[in-house]
């Protein structure tokens, strides 16, 4: 019976940073409860939201059952944080629940340190920026890595590559692989935590963390602006 009230409510958690979008469900202490993924390719918008209504619906929950929102908030590419981070927004507010946002990477290295277990060195996330360019985070730092560009780390930490198979050390994108295995958990433990911790963040302030923008777009002392010279 306990199990039962306890599933009667649940936190909803979405990343669309990586090639693998993910929805999961969780339950308050953090437990995921569900989990989808599918690779969306650039049709995150017609995918996005009816695999939502099908995990709540699957697993014998509603919407309206939903406390918060938990949304990976990058580093990624434009097109599916845009629409990840716009969906998320829109269920807070549609729901009236409030929002959590997520470091993507933040996930993703937890995830990785937990699949590596009480061995984990200190670890730093590699992930791609456009078809040449990676950007490296590490302590919270993104620094972006033109072209060939090989990453500088201190000694003793390892790397964990997402979506860069080709691209980083196999043994990089293996763990990169298995971190994002385990994201959908990763976000519903990290979000449940802050989520408890001071509730949901401020709707206006979430903002995604975009590793490109656009073609055509530059940025500009913080603020996005059309570039002139760019074909």
């Amino acid at each position: 019976m306990a199990e039962a009230n306890g599933r009667r409510h649940a936190l909803l958690a979405l990343d669309t940073a990586t090639n693998k979008a993910v929805v999961a469900l969780g339950a308050r202490d953090g437990t995921r409860l569900a989990e989808t993924w599918w690779l969306p390719g650039f049709c995150h918008g017609e995918t996005l939201l009816p695999t939502i209504r099908r995990v709540v619906s699957e697993n014998n929950f509603r919407l309206s059952r939903i406390v918060a929102v938990i949304v990976g908030t990058g580093p990624g590419a434009f097109t599916g944080l845009r629409v990840g981070l716009a969906t998320a927004k829109g269920l807070a507010v549609g729901l009236g629940r409030p929002i959590v946002g997520v470091s993507t990477a933040a996930a993703l290295l937890d995830a990785a340190a937990r699949e590596l277990g009480h061995a984990a060195p200190p670890l730093a996330l590699l992930v791609p920026a456009g078809p040449s360019d990676r950007v490296l985070v590490n302590e919270g730092t993104a620094t972006l890595l033109p072209g060939g560009t090989e990453p500088e780390l201190p000694p003793g930490t390892g790397l964990v590559a997402v979506d860069l198979d080709g691209r980083a050390p196999s043994d990089a994108v293996e763990l990169g692989g298995a971190a994002v295995a385990a994201l959908g958990s990763a976000l519903v433990r990290l979000g449940a935590a802050r989520f408890a911790e001071r509730g949901g963040d401020d709707l206006a302030a979430l903002v995604p963390d975009y590793v490109t923008l656009p073609r055509g777009v530059a940025r500009v002392e913080g603020e996005i602006a059309w570039s002139h010279g760019r074909p």
